[in-house]
């Protein structure tokens, strides 16, 4: 299985695509925007989109999903159900900041805690992480983690919009720090980086940072 991602759209999100080339099929993780390059994208590999995995419901996460599911109705939407708040709201957030936005369908898959989703021969348990969000989870492998909005390189999501949870954060955070440091971190913004690296540079794991409460 091979990873890559598109940055896409207004916030320059990170929309990753798991392409298991045996089997000629892709899983999009967090399709934020742009969903006919995104589209393309999957064809220009000659697969087949097969799953979207959510990692939480902010707009710039979910705002190619009415695209893809206009071209893919049949591709199932995998999202944790606390965050069905984000979904109703994500057109009005979007039209605060005077951004198109195409509201996209209700997930047609609840996540949650110890789930676990299967593709291109490896095995990703599903975290519940709030604290960005209130169902915000991760996907995490055996060797690649996607992280959304928690853990970015040098960095952690902000904890000041409505519906974020600063002790949240701290717990998903203190969650994430034993994880092996080999383990990949594939992020919703900014270039992916390791558990051992973000152990040690990063402020708000070493402890030379606090969270902030909104």
């Amino acid at each position: 299985m091979k990873v890559h991602s598109l940055t896409v759209g207004a916030f320059e999100e990170n929309t990753w695509f798991l392409h298991d080339e045996a089997a000629g099929e892709v899983v999009m993780v967090d399709p934020g925007d742009e969903p006919r390059r995104l589209a393309a994208e999957v064809d220009r590999l000659g697969a087949r989109l097969v799953a979207i995995w959510i990692t939480h419901g902010h707009l710039d996460h979910i705002g190619g999903v009415a695209g893809l599911k206009a071209r893919w109705p049949d591709v199932p939407v995998y999202a944790h159900p606390l965050d069905a708040p984000l979904w109703q709201h994500a057109p009005r957030v979007a039209a605060g900041y005077g951004l198109p936005f195409e509201a996209p369908p209700p997930p047609d898959h609840p996540l949650a805690e110890g789930d676990q989703l299967a593709f291109g021969g490896e095995t990703f348990a599903v975290w519940h992480l709030p604290g960005h969000a209130p169902g915000h989870v991760g996907f995490l492998g055996a060797s690649v983690a996607f992280t959304g909005d928690v853990l970015f390189a040098g960095s952690i999501g902000r904890t000041d919009l409505p519906l974020c949870d600063a002790a949240d954060m701290e717990r998903s955070l203190s969650r994430l720090l034993p994880l092996p440091d080999a383990l990949v971190v594939h992020p919703g913004h900014g270039p992916s980086t390791t558990i051992g690296r973000e152990r040690v540079t990063n402020p708000f794991l070493n402890g030379t940072a606090r969270v902030r409460r909104g």
